[in-house]
């Protein structure tokens, strides 16, 4: 195990999966410090140990303290669990690039940056976190249903076997197990592109279109994700897996999934403004659908559907003229 590890943990992000997090850790005997944006989040979980901003409904243990001072986390642990939205990601810790060098950093962003085409732990190793210290934390594991002590099954995924098993013992009980997995690359891309393939299945919903559609969509889109994982050296089998396959069955399917509600408000009609400023939380599968269509256009993958996702939500594309459209493309053997 690394002895550099204390029986504490900083968490950067009082959103409902760091909160959810924050509960978890501490109800397995870790002292956690959680850093929220909002001050009025802070003083919530502090004074009424609730986050009804982000997990309403949700008791917190009260060992859980909150602050708006990111020094604060930083001089409280080295292990940093990061639950900054991918795109603010470099703007939260650029300030931090020196203290970064020597923290561990186990993220459970999910998303591709805007511009660069970088995966959390490209902009990570940036701002000075060497691949060693860094894991990834993913798979089907909504905020809502972790902070109630749902059973959930997840995967994580670092260069540093040792890291990984520090995350697995720490994090698991009898609610939440975790395994351990070394294809980062494959663990990032399953995050990130699920969360598209789970708009286009809400367009799906608000479209009331049936089963067949969304098994269609759900195995189709399962194999552009594989496609483009493994044109960046993923593992094709981590795509079967709980941060492929697992993580995109719950998000095209539940209630929870805020990127899942972003496309069924889209079938119903709404525009994709209107649907942004109403959302307290952030739909991360909105900015990597850009970044993504421009990565797959760049590097000359193939993937129809997050074509089509794009042209919906950034050019104002019907969604039953795109379903037609990708109805009858030319065919083709289903394994190309």
């Amino acid at each position: 195990m690394i002895n550099l590890f204390s029986n504490r943990i900083s968490i950067v992000g009082a959103g409902g999966w760091g909160t959810a997090l924050a509960n978890l850790l501490s109800n397995n005997g870790i002292d956690v410090l959680i850093w929220a944006y909002e001050p009025e989040v802070v003083q919530e979980i502090n004074s009424s140990h609730t986050n009804h901003t982000y997990l309403s409904g949700i008791n917190l243990s009260k060992k859980i303290q909150a602050t708006s001072l990111l020094n604060e986390i930083f001089e409280f642990s080295k292990i940093i669990l990061s639950s900054v939205p991918t795109q603010y990601i470099r703007s939260v810790y650029s300030i931090s690039q020196p203290v970064l060098e020597t923290a561990y950093i186990i993220n459970v962003a999910k998303g591709i940056e805007q511009n660069t085409y970088y995966r959390c732990s490209q902009i990570f190793a940036d701002l000075g976190v060497a691949q060693e210290r860094y894991a990834i934390l993913t798979g089907p594991s909504h905020a809502e249903e972790v902070a109630r002590s749902i059973p959930t099954t997840v995967v994580v995924s670092s260069q540093n076997l040792e890291l990984a098993v520090f995350v697995q013992h720490t994090f698991s009980n009898e609610n939440f197990r975790i395994y351990t997995s070394t294809d980062t690359i494959g663990c990032e891309f399953g995050g990130s592109l699920k969360n598209i393939i789970a708009i286009a299945s809400g367009i799906i919903d608000g479209l009331k279109f049936g089963d067949n559609t969304k098994a269609a969509l759900i195995t189709r889109g399962l194999a552009e994700m594989n496609r483009l994982a493994v044109a960046f050296g993923a593992n094709p089998q981590t795509m079967s897996g709980l941060a492929g396959l697992g993580d995109l069955f719950v998000t095209c399917n539940s209630r929870h999934s805020r990127n899942r509600l972003v496309g069924e408000l889209i079938g119903q009609g709404k525009k994709l403004d209107e649907i942004t400023k109403s959302m307290k939380m952030i739909a991360e599968g909105i900015a990597s659908t850009k970044s993504v269509y421009e990565l797959s256009r760049k590097i000359n993958v193939e993937m129809p559907i997050i074509e089509k996702v794009y042209e919906i939500l950034f050019e104002n594309l019907d969604p039953r003229i795109v379903i037609k459209q990708l109805m009858t493309r030319s065919s083709k053997n289903e394994w190309w």
